[in-house]
């Protein structure tokens, strides 16, 4: 999916300002995106995108899902010396912050293959707001699994509607009002609700906050045909433990609320 030119737009917007000299330079350019340490290499669309909107030519030399070295460059430029420095911190923060997220999105798949081929590692909601499609592609491009892109995707129901209308309610009147083609997840809590749910028609059962002895006692009670997902305070540590449980998915918020930037440097000339 392509990055919206309105989305480009805004972001040039805000770094920008309203009066800039600071890149007020002339003549031409050249220019290189370099990483300055090893990781998984994501958002390179975003940032071609930044610079093709400011009129300037890129030339990308990996693909997102690539893993990079300290000092391999990524893309270099080609054009007016004042569009190309204008275009440099949004490229480089934009393709820094998603490639850290596909980097640790790599690292939680690495940890889950010590233990199983078979487990998907995926992403959440907790998503900077403005930049979900970015992360979520990032999060592909790291091996893992984009989950729901927003709440039309899939009905989850979570603990406070379950509070609001309890468990066996929740998931039939959310039912009624779903498509046939949309799936719906519960969320739960302890160990035994996961066949109530499976029993009240989820589709997928979302073990949340529990021991990976707890999950796994609850992957145990549920029938042929229904998907079992862990979540909730799993870290890169905790990882091999939950693929242990027999779950189908792993979902980290994680993966894109707590990943550090990679770090890249943009030189010129």
């Amino acid at each position: 999916m392509p990055v919206a030119r309105s989305q480009v737009e805004r972001w040039l917007r805000e770094d920008l300002g309203h009066h800039d000299v600071t890149n007020d330079v002339p003549g031409e350019t050249t220019g290189r995106l370099v990483a300055k340490e090893s990781g998984v290499v994501a958002g390179l669309e975003a940032a071609v995108a930044v610079f093709e909107h400011l009129g300037v030519a890129v030339e990308t030399h990996v693909d997102s899902g690539d893993r990079v070295e300290s000092g391999e460059a990524v893309l270099t430029v080609d054009g007016a010396a004042r569009a190309v420095l204008r275009g440099e911190r949004v490229a480089v923060n934009i393709a820094g912050h998603a490639s850290g997220v596909a980097t640790r999105t790599r690292e939680a798949v690495d940890a889950a293959r010590e233990v199983t081929d078979t487990v998907r590692i995926a992403g959440t909601r907790k998503t900077t707001p403005g930049l979900r499609g970015v992360e979520k592609r990032a999060i592909v491009a790291g091996g893992g699994d984009s989950h729901r892109l927003d709440l039309s995707h899939m009905v989850m129901v979570k603990d406070n509607h379950v509070a609001e209308m309890g468990l066996e309610d929740a998931v039939s009147h959310f039912r009624k009002r779903a498509s046939f083609a949309t799936k719906i997840e519960v969320e739960v809590e302890r160990p035994a609700d996961g066949r109530r749910a499976a029993e009240a028609g989820a589709d997928i059962v979302l073990f949340d906050n529990l021991a990976p002895a707890a999950v796994e006692e609850g992957v145990e009670g549920l029938p042929a045909g229904v998907l079992a997902e862990a979540s909730g305070g799993i870290t890169l540590d905790t990882v091999p433990a939950y693929a242990a449980t027999g779950v189908d998915v792993i979902s980290l918020g994680a993966l894109t609320h707590s990943a550090p930037a990679l770090d890249y440097s943009f030189r010129t000339g």
